[in-house]
């Protein structure tokens, strides 16, 4: 039987997430280049170890780009999926339903402003736990939280390093490739416990 259902926001339940083309148009430089002065501080960000403040005072110094407004913010529109909210609807009548998300604050507290995350039981982002996807200490202190063994869980995201890592530990892990199929895999996880029960 599945006790946990723990879903990714951005690509799965929200849509128009990435930022990174509108901020990499908007200071006139390479996606690929902004992506690669980035990376590390991007990270702390996820993590909270920084804040959006110093995310920009870094990156103002490290690429000559002078950035005196949130950019996380201000590009920041993201859509919820409601095919993927129905199915949510649905699952939490038979078990609770998470959030597990690599985010951070700027784009939590839209999300938040929005109610994005009224759907779920309980959100566990990254930045409040200092802790990162694919970091198998993300989804064992989720577990932990919940009180629920790896195979009573099932993990959905959109991107495939974060799935296999909670197959690693045991957790069911779903690939989200569209609404549809994701059904579809959900009812296979639900067959394949009952079989071995």
């Amino acid at each position: 039987m599945i006790k946990l259902y723990i879903f990714d926001m951005g690509g799965v339940v929200s849509r128009n997430t990435d930022v990174s083309g509108k901020i990499a148009e908007h200071l006139g430089i390479d996606v690929i280049k902004w992506q690669e002065i980035v990376q590390e501080e991007l990270i702390g960000l996820m993590a909270g170890k920084i804040d959006s403040q110093q995310f920009w005072r870094h990156f103002s110094l490290v690429s000559g780009h002078r950035v005196d407004q949130d950019l996380w913010t201000l590009y920041f529109h993201p859509e919820p999926n409601p095919e993927v909210i129905e199915t949510i609807r649905q699952l939490k009548e038979e078990a609770r339903v998470v959030a597990g998300t690599n985010t951070i604050e700027s784009h939590y507290r839209v999300h938040e402003e929005n109610g994005d995350y009224d759907i779920f039981d309980r959100v566990y982002a990254s930045q409040h736990l200092g802790l990162v996807k694919p970091d198998p200490a993300f989804y064992t202190h989720i577990l932990d939280a919940e009180g629920c063994p790896p195979e009573h869980a099932v993990f959905v995201d959109d991107a495939e390093i974060n799935v296999e890592a909670t197959r690693k530990l045991g957790i069911h892990g779903l690939l989200f490739t569209g609404a549809g199929k994701l059904r579809r895999d959900l009812s296979a996880v639900k067959r394949r416990r009952i079989e071995d029960s």
